[in-house]
């Protein structure tokens, strides 16, 4: 009698956190969108300290992050129908095409000396509504790169990781940049990152995309969504907290030239290295959870994450030192995106194939729609009361959401076990 053949041995270590790069296509899209994602960071910083240095005001901050985020809440549920329909490649690809034309566009107004602050708020729009067609869409791509589905978890975490990883040298190198030479000089890296990105996906072996047999009406499919979303407990909950913690973080991100210039008394460097502080955070909360495999386990952490998050702001708030800054936004960086990794790693769990474009539209429309509003509340919020006032508040909300959440969690976790798909 032949013994039976031994299980293949199951990656440990580095192995276990890269495992997802195994596939061909999704390490190729791994090196070029982590270049990419580089000249994204250094282009948001830069945006964020023009427009206070032309300005000074903390509600201008406010209504342009709010112009770049608002097609996340009007367009995005449709284009999740879309995503559901279409070649998600293509959609990729024609978006990069288009980013790397408003970057370059910036870029040369801002250089020419022609840019106004109103062109910024503009061009922000433009790249909003660009987003809101690719992001859910690459969300949804996501599982045409990984050929075997149980690494499609940490697949999530990894593209989490590089997303955090730029996050860590963009705003430095964003930073130094802007002292040393001005703001047109990041916007124009990016515009040409741009093409690390496009070069990974020529260089992709996917399938032929099957087109829809027929064509139904596309506010039905909208409708159907919205049922199927909205009617499981596990992705209503998480949904919405996605979107309270987006709404806080939001609200404290564009503050942060506020705290390094007036509370902390420093320059564009000091910002750079704020929000490197919480790209760090969050990086280092990506990579350990691309180590974790079931999502039922990974559910309990939503509530401790949101908690971490929560405390971190709150002592942040009353800081006044550089160095104790950097720390705490270490601290709120892994909080927040082992949040935004498990509850995206959970909601892709438990969501069909045909079905996964409108599901992840609205998870992108709970995270980039509510910053909508977070980018505005905070400037006016911060505008009335003060940018430490504000970041406190939303804190305290924070914790008190994390602590109804896990309220929630044994009816949670049983559901989740119902309709996971994979394990």
């Amino acid at each position: 009698m032949k013994p039976s053949p031994l299980p293949p041995q199951q990656p440990r270590g580095l192995a276990a956190i890269f495992r997802a790069l195994r596939h061909r296509n999704f390490r190729l899209f791994f090196i070029g969108q982590n270049i990419s994602l580089i000249g994204t960071w250094m282009q948001n910083i830069a945006v964020g300290w023009m427009v206070y240095r032309m300005t000074g005001s903390a509600a201008m901050l406010g209504i342009v992050g709010f112009a770049s985020q608002v097609p996340s809440l009007v367009i995005t549920p449709f284009a999740g129908v879309f995503a559901d329909r279409w070649d998600k490649y293509r959609v990729i690809v024609i978006c990069q095409v288009l980013a790397m034309i408003q970057a370059f566009a910036i870029a040369v107004l801002t250089l020419s000396g022609h840019i106004s602050v109103w062109q910024i708020a503009g061009l922000s729009l433009t790249l909003g509504i660009i987003s809101a067609f690719e992001i859910p869409t690459r969300h949804a791509f996501l599982v045409q790169m990984v050929d075997r589905k149980e690494d499609l978890g940490n697949a999530i975490a990894l593209n989490s990781l590089i997303f955090n990883a730029a996050r860590l040298i963009g705003p430095p190198v964003a930073g130094i940049l802007i002292t040393a030479w001005s703001e047109g000089v990041c916007f124009m890296f990016n515009a040409v990152s741009y093409g690390a990105v496009l070069w990974a996906l020529a260089l992709m072996r996917l399938p032929r995309h099957r087109r829809p047999e027929a064509a139904s009406n596309h506010i039905k499919e909208l409708k159907t969504g919205i049922s199927y979303t909205f009617g499981s407990a596990p992705r209503r909950s998480i949904l919405l907290f996605v979107g309270l913690m987006s709404l806080i973080a939001m609200s404290q991100s564009v503050l942060m030239p506020v705290f390094a210039r007036d509370i902390l008394g420093g320059g564009a460097h000091t910002l750079g290295f704020l929000a490197g502080s919480v790209g760090m955070g969050a990086l280092v909360g990506a990579a350990y959870l691309a180590t974790w495999k079931s999502p039922v386990r990974m559910l309990s952490l939503i509530p401790f994450a949101a908690a971490v998050f929560g405390s971190a702001a709150i002592l942040f708030s009353f800081s006044r030192w550089l160095w104790l800054s950097m720390s705490l936004l270490f601290f709120g960086g892994i909080g927040f995106m082992s949040h935004m990794v498990v509850s995206n790693t959970v909601l892709q769990t438990i969501t069909e194939d045909d079905k996964r474009g409108r599901v992840m539209s609205f998870y992108t429309m709970a995270f980039m729609g509510m910053a909508t509003f977070g980018t505005l509340l905070g400037g006016i919020v911060a505008s009335r009361i003060g940018a430490r006032y504000a970041v406190l508040g939303g804190g305290i909300l924070c914790m008190g959401a994390a602590l109804a959440f896990s309220n929630q969690m044994p009816a949670l976790k049983a559901s989740v076990r119902q309709h996971a798909t994979i394990a």
